[in-house]
Parts: C-alpha cells; sequence; structure tokens
C-alpha cells in the first residue's frame, strides 16, 4: 500500500505504517466523534465522564511496558491514549505530564483528572492514573496484571500520592 497519495485514507496509511513497524497500533477516530469536538468550555462534565467512560472501557487490557494501544499499556500510555481518544494532548511520559498539568489538590479532584505516585524510592513521579471519582481511579499497574480500579486510600498509594493534575 502507498503511505500517501490520492485514494489513501487515514486507516490505509496507519495500517502501511503498522505492517512496515514503524508504528506498533493505531486508532483512527474522526474529529466529529472526538468529545472535545465542537464541545464548549461549559460542557466540562460531559468531556470528564467521557475520559472516564474511556478509561473503564480499557479494564481488563493487560499490562505492557511503552504499551499504548489496546493489545497493551503501560501507565502513561494508557492516559495519554484516552485523552487522545477524546480529542486532547498529553506527553507520553508520566513525568512530562505531570509537569504539564494544572496543579489540583487531592479534596478538589474531578473526574478525568490524572493522579500521580512516586512508586519508586526516589520519591519522582513514575506512576500515573486517571481520577473516577469517589476516591478511585483507573491505571495500568505494573508486569502480570492489568488495567483496573483502585482507591487511593489503599496504603500502597495513599502513601506514594504526589497529587493530582488537570488539562481542561
Amino acid at each position: 500500500l502507498p503511505l500517501f497519495g490520492a485514494g489513501v485514507g487515514a486507516p490505509e496509511r496507519a495500517e502501511a505504517l503498522r505492517k512496515t513497524g514503524l508504528i506498533e497500533g493505531f486508532w483512527v477516530v474522526s474529529p466529529e466523534e472526538q468529545p472535545a469536538a465542537g464541545m464548549d468550555r461549559g460542557d466540562l462534565p460531559a468531556l470528564r465522564r467521557s475520559l472516564v467512560d474511556t478509561a473503564r472501557s480499557y479494564v481488563g487490557v493487560p499490562y505492557l511496558w511503552g504499551g499504548t494501544t489496546e493489545q497493551g499499556f503501560d501507565c502513561s500510555g494508557l492516559a495519554m491514549a484516552v485523552y487522545q481518544l477524546n480529542g486532547l494532548q498529553l506527553p507520553r511520559s508520566s513525568g512530562a505530564q505531570f509537569d504539564a498539568g494544572r496543579t489540583v489538590a487531592v479534596d478538589d479532584l474531578q473526574p478525568g483528572a490524572l493522579v500521580f505516585f512516586a512508586m519508586a524510592s526516589k520519591g519522582r513521579v513514575s506512576h500515573v492514573g486517571i481520577y473516577t471519582g469517589g476516591g478511585t481511579f483507573i491505571h495500568a499497574p505494573s508486569k502480570g496484571r492489568h488495567v483496573c480500579v483502585e482507591n487511593l486510600s489503599a496504603s500502597t498509594y495513599r502513601n506514594r500520592l504526589l497529587g493530582g493534575r488537570s488539562y481542561l
């Protein structure tokens, strides 16, 4: 398949790139399918729900280091993909995502915000999840596990929580 040219659409170009090994996977989302497209900032609750619903749709997908598709996700790949599918751009790594967001106090978290953790002993950002509301978040935890819902109050996460960030 040609990569570009008359009559070649996005799905065909993406599939050609996947077959060459240049990309691992892809999504083709038309602009009208993106919840952020055409949404005024007054309808943030709908966008927040869409972010959470998108994240929930991946519960059960296996963890895959460097993964950014439904074949497998790492934590920041999941956050990036969920935001992209909703028409919003995020950096790829958890550290860059942390730096790019607007600080939100834990008590003020809204669904769709990201929560960040220092899972390593160095105290730096090393993990991210998508806040769902009610003290829970969705994340891709680690090798051998799957995307799942966890509670921020669990000691593993409570003791390592660095804070929340919003991008809306």
